[in-house]
């Protein structure tokens, strides 16, 4: 970019910050004036915060924008490429208003009259004008699209270490020459994934990137809370997702969430026993928490756990269980106190094994007439793993199996949270490797693609939908690399949800985006787009739906801080 236009994205760049800072000061009073709503005798009320979900949805997704913007922009300031550059103040420059307009709706919502004309007013001044027009306009979105039609590389790529990249280069090569060219035949005839792709992955030793090298993975040793484990994760992830979300991306996050409740709960005995076994991918995992009738509501579980000579004997259902029909050990949260008032501190967890089925169904009996049988959903999009509903019935696990012994009692709820903050960062991976995927994919269509005598990337509608595309997948790629070394810290469920929430919407927009500039052929199930446009759309709801994660995780944290705040 030169001339008139960088001189622009310059001076643009120097302002932009400050919007941003701004902005960031009428949110903290978005918070707090929505926490005293919530909060009208000094103390968080559940009939008040269901009152007020709407704007808790709103404050969410704000704080997901306005995070990704200063992300976005704190990375490109760092960047000598003018594409990088171009790119990220196209993303702020569209959070910038997108976030306004949310934080207007909760300054109506409850009744903060100058807040919401001072807001207006500072939407209205020259300098967001001057941004937007720099950024956004007609001229600039089609020089950054010649830009970026022209590019050849990675796009927001983080600064990674020499073992980082290597297995980033590792998994995509593998992704590339083991996982794509089998993807199209999984989704399309509803296929399991097959050992010609699993094996390869126990060899590169996917499976124990979370467990210890005390017991036989490649992570740090427990306890030393190795930030580096989380950015390993983080490139595997987003690498097998680009080539397929339901044939490799989502592998990684059952051993993941499984292993994290083991080792923040299980005996030694425990861990020496299965930590290895999961580390090497023989058995396989799957998680059993949610229930037909309860969804994302993990404290009303109701799936029994009776006491009986031996261990515990499981009766109840389970559903949307991936992977259960091919995994040999299930991580099954179930209710331990038949007393339903104790909600989430009646709940244990269990790990139950059972052997490896490649169908859509199957069914287990014990000696003793216990039995366990399950049955694959059928569904539009994310094929290969295959989620199940499950029926226990009376069917014995033993004594041992039950984690932490029976310290473990009551914990199951816990140690389910500590593995679904891994999980929840993973699914942002997955989110960025499928816009990664869908963006190429559009990118390589637009430049082949003739129209009316010329390419697709020679228009400039054309061109304003690539670079809002990219404009995205680079903001939540590097708020998602941002969050992973504070995974484990204090705030790390907080930013999990945060990023889970912001990448996963941006996926669905991005890939229908990318298959709307294929147009008909889009539509084909011939073209790959038209997978990544299906697979994205489970994004948003699995690992923590959407609104779950908005109103009980994101929202409820920053409504309680700021009641801690103020009191």
């Amino acid at each position: 970019m030169t001339g008139p236009a960088a001189v622009q994205i310059g001076s643009a760049h120097s302002s932009a910050g400050a919007l941003l800072l701004a902005l960031r000061a009428f949110f903290q009073h978005a918070v707090q004036g929505l926490a005293e709503c919530c909060a009208p005798d000094g103390r968080l009320a559940s009939a008040q915060l269901d009152h007020w979900q709407q704007s808790s949805y709103e404050l969410a997704l704000a704080n997901a924008e306005l995070a990704a913007a200063e992300q976005v922009l704190k990375h490109a300031e760092g960047s000598d490429e003018p594409l990088e550059r171009a790119l990220a103040l196209v993303f702020v420059a569209d959070a910038i208003p997108a976030t306004g307009a949310r934080l207007e709706s909760i300054f109506l919502d409850i009744g903060a009259t100058t807040l919401r004309q001072r807001l207006q007013h500072w939407l209205a001044q020259d300098a967001l004008a001057t941004l937007r027009h720099a950024a956004t306009g007609a001229t600039a979105l089609a020089e950054t699209g010649r830009m970026l039609v022209a590019h050849d590389g990675d796009l927001g790529e983080p600064p990674l270490d020499e073992a980082l990249a290597m297995a980033r280069d590792a998994f995509r090569r593998l992704a590339r020459e083991r996982v794509a060219p089998l993807a199209e035949s999984i989704h399309r005839e509803d296929l399991i994934i097959p050992e010609r792709i699993l094996q390869p992955l126990r060899e590169l030793g996917l499976f124990g990137l979370s467990v210890p090298a005390q017991y036989g993975g490649s992570a740090a040793e427990a306890g030393q809370g190795d930030e580096t484990d989380n950015l390993m994760m983080l490139v595997v992830t987003e690498a097998l997702s680009e080539a397929s979300l339901g044939a490799a991306g989502s592998l990684i996050t059952r051993p993941e969430i499984l292993t994290r409740a083991l080792l923040a709960g299980g005996t030694e005995t425990q861990k020496k026993h299965w930590l290895p076994q999961v580390a090497s991918g023989e058995p396989l995992c799957a998680i059993a928490i949610t229930e037909p009738d309860y969804g994302s509501d993990v404290a009303a579980l109701s799936l029994r756990a009776t006491k009986v000579e031996g261990g515990w004997a499981l009766s109840g259902a389970k559903t949307w269980c991936t992977f259960a029909g091919k995994a040999g050990l299930l991580l099954v949260i179930a209710r331990t106190d038949p007393d339903r008032s104790r909600g989430h501190r009646g709940l244990s967890a269990f790990l139950v094994e059972k052997p490896s089925f490649d169908g859509h169904d199957f069914a287990v009996t014990q000696e003793q007439g216990g039995s366990l049988s399950g049955r694959a959903i059928p569904t539009i999009g994310y094929r290969g793993m295959h989620s199940f509903d499950l029926a226990f019935d009376h069917f014995v696990v033993p004594e041992a199996n039950l984690i932490g012994g029976e310290d473990g009692l009551g914990r199951g709820f816990y140690l389910t949270m500590a593995g679904m903050m891994g999980g929840r960062l993973q699914t942002a991976g997955r989110a960025c490797g499928v816009m990664r995927a869908a963006l190429t994919a559009a990118l390589q269509y637009s430049r082949d693609r003739r129209v009316f005598g010329a390419p697709l990337a020679a228009y400039p509608l054309t061109l304003g939908k690539l670079v809002r595309m990219a404009a995205r997948y680079v903001a939540c790629r590097q708020l998602a690399y941002a969050v992973a070394p504070q995974l484990d810290s204090e705030p790390g469920r907080l930013l999990a949800s945060l990023v889970k929430l912001l990448a996963c919407r941006s996926a669905e927009w991005v890939t229908r985006e990318a298959l709307q500039v294929h147009g008909g052929m889009g539509y084909a199930e011939e073209m790959p787009v038209s997978r990544y446009f299906v697979d994205a759309r489970v994004l948003s709801i699995f690992e923590g739906a959407e609104e779950t994660l908005a109103l009980k995780v994101i929202a409820r944290t920053l409504l309680e801080q700021a009641v801690q705040a103020g009191g």
